[in-house]
């Protein structure tokens, strides 16, 4: 796919709960939003910041960065990404076929993540891809806030869940992680601009509100969602006490 009919996207909220203004957050005489911005732009020719909130819009302009003002109602960053896309299209006449969802609280985020991506879309029939990483440390299995996926036999993902999955049975689980391989799902998106538009469109599901995972409403909707695996770590920063253990390992 041409990388100019790809539209990068970065939704960018200033009220987190957990890290209030964590967009402007200095990172190395940087802002947080400004270094995703940095990481994206280097691999996607257009990339915009979608916000609700003046403060961020006023810092992406003054880096340099173009920025959209979205509706501060949007209950995802999926909902705030099908309106950036359309206002996007709208101003600059263009037409998008996929968008990339870049996280915005992932200022390390490697430019060949986005790329392995990107690659999904050279498969006609993806709809939506995201990554997935190979198990690192044998705990991660069962942290509930580190979801897994099992992917079928053509990369596409079957389910995502904040339990281990699969049981495997006659192993203790300790040594589950020896006998099977497991995967992480780090939450990069792409879509085809179609499917972001009709996915945005779909009710909570049953499944999504079990595990608190918007994904699987796609997947009971009848979405395909291609994976690509990664080995880089993922850096995602949710509270103050993230970014200091960051500095801690001497990441910036």
């Amino acid at each position: 796919m041409n990388k100019n009919d790809i539209l990068g996207i970065i939704p960018a909220r200033y009220g987190s709960t957990r890290f209030p203004g964590k967009p402007l957050a200095d990172i190395g005489g940087k802002s947080m939003i400004q270094r995703v911005y940095e990481q994206a732009s280097g691999v996607i020719p257009q990339v915009v910041v979608a916000t609700d909130d003046t403060r961020i819009f006023n810092a992406v302009r003054q880096f340099g960065g173009q920025v959209v003002m979205t509706s501060p109602d949007h209950k995802s960053g999926t909902d705030r990404c099908k309106e950036a896309l359309d206002r996007q299209e709208e101003t600059t006449g263009l037409t998008f076929t996929a968008v990339v969802n870049i996280q915005g609280d992932e200022p390390f985020i490697e430019p060949e993540q986005i790329e392995n991506l990107i690659g999904c879309f050279e498969k006609e029939e993806t709809q939506i891809a995201t990554l997935v990483k190979p198990l690192g440390a044998p705990q991660e299995l069962f942290d509930a806030n580190k979801p897994k996926v099992v992917i079928g036999a053509h990369s596409q993902a079957l389910y995502f869940s904040r339990s281990p999955i699969p049981f495997l049975r006659g192993f203790p689980k300790e040594e589950w992680h020896l006998h099977h391989p497991y995967y992480l799902h780090i939450g990069l998106y792409g879509y085809r601009s179609d499917a972001l538009r009709a996915i945005t469109q779909l009710k909570p599901s049953p499944l999504e509100v079990a595990e608190s995972l918007e994904q699987l409403r796609w997947l009971e909707n009848g979405f395909c969602i291609t994976t690509s695996v990664t080995h880089h770590e993922s850096y995602s920063i949710d509270t103050p006490e993230d970014l200091e253990n960051l500095k801690r390992k001497g990441i910036f």
